[in-house]
């Protein structure tokens, strides 16, 4: 064993399979606690290293956490299973104990969790929904639907999140084989949502998502702790380094309030129907915010035998704001 693999340097990480019930489901993410900020390039090897969907780093800032989510090749502004992962993790480490609500301050601003009191571990985590933007489906896009999945995208949306949204109709194969990743160009390798109605399989007929929609016989739903998901998704995006995501809170977080306007409800229930599938309940927070709840299953805990090398800024950013920030991490403002 090298003297880079000595104790002095070992850092908490564990991973955890997020928005799942049970090993291997859902959508696993590795989470480090750091004791003091890290650049931006060392955090970037560890997540190459550990090579999961998202590598999430915490750290602590007063009675809160800073949180940022790197992918194999990439940092990312936004992600939802990594937040719900750190969240778990805290509460694992005793770091936050279960019915505390704190925050997460991070690329996309301060985002409010709150650990749940008993088992399976479960969290609520507080998300931005940045909002649908009606657009004309790419024709690429419905020439790939139709070769693949029989039919078209029967509406289309960008959103100011970089990702594109298209919605199928109730009884498209959308739960079967689909490597679409590889087929994927521009915008669309920045992010695809592919969703779709789920309906009560006790309803003999479907009653169509959107206005001049055949009626279809909806796929059977799949039960989250006891309740039937609304809809069902799945998410590309090979231009971030994911052919495909297993579980992605912020795709749900951006077509849930959709889906509560098109329901009449504040509350839905999503699921993913990937090869390791997962869900969870999404409700209608403040400020155009998504909560969204959902459980998590750790699949193995040890200590990270590295750490960020020193620097001056490093070690000035205990302390300094605008040092930490220099670093690409985002202190909540003096004043908050």
């Amino acid at each position: 064993m090298s003297a880079s693999a000595s104790g002095s340097s070992a850092l908490p990480a564990l991973l955890i399979e997020a928005f799942a019930d049970a090993p291997c489901r859902g959508n696993g993410a590795a989470v480090v606690r750091l004791s003091q900020a890290a650049d931006a390039e060392w955090m970037g090897r560890i997540a190459r290293s550990l090579r999961q969907s998202e590598t999430a780093f915490v750290l602590p800032w007063g009675q809160d956490w800073l949180l940022r989510w790197f992918t194999p090749t990439c940092e990312v502004d936004l992600c939802g299973h990594a937040t719900l992962a750190a969240l778990l993790a805290l509460g694992h480490w005793e770091a936050v104990a279960a019915g505390d609500t704190v925050r997460f301050h991070t690329r996309s601003g301060a985002l409010p969790v709150q650990l749940a009191v008993g088992q399976p571990p479960r969290g609520a985590i507080t998300l931005p929904s940045s909002g649908l933007q009606p657009a004309p489906a790419p024709e690429a896009l419905q020439r790939l639907l139709r070769g693949r999945l029989g039919g078209e995208a029967e509406a289309f949306w960008r959103s100011p999140l970089g990702y594109a949204v298209a919605l199928l109709a109730q009884g498209a194969p959308l739960a079967g084989p689909l490597a679409l990743a590889p087929l994927l160009d521009g915008q669309l390798r920045q992010g695809l949502v592919l969703m779709q109605a789920l309906a009560d399989p006790s309803v003999a007929a479907a009653v169509p998502i959107s206005p001049g929609a055949a009626a279809v016989a909806a796929p059977e739903a799949p039960r989250l702790a006891g309740e039937r998901p609304d809809y069902q998704l799945r998410f590309f995006a090979p231009g971030l380094g994911i052919d495909e995501d297993p579980v992605t809170g912020s795709a749900h977080a951006l077509v849930a309030p959709w889906w509560m306007e098109r329901l009449g409800r504040s509350r839905v229930v999503g699921w993913q129907c990937s090869d390791r599938p997962g869900g969870m309940v999404c409700e209608a927070a403040s400020s155009g915010m998504i909560r969204l709840i959902g459980t998590g299953h750790l699949l193995w805990d040890g200590s990270l035998h590295s750490a960020p090398p020193p620097s001056a800024l490093a070690s000035a950013a205990a302390s300094d704001p605008s040092a930490l920030s220099r670093l690409g991490w985002s202190p909540p403002p003096t004043n908050a």
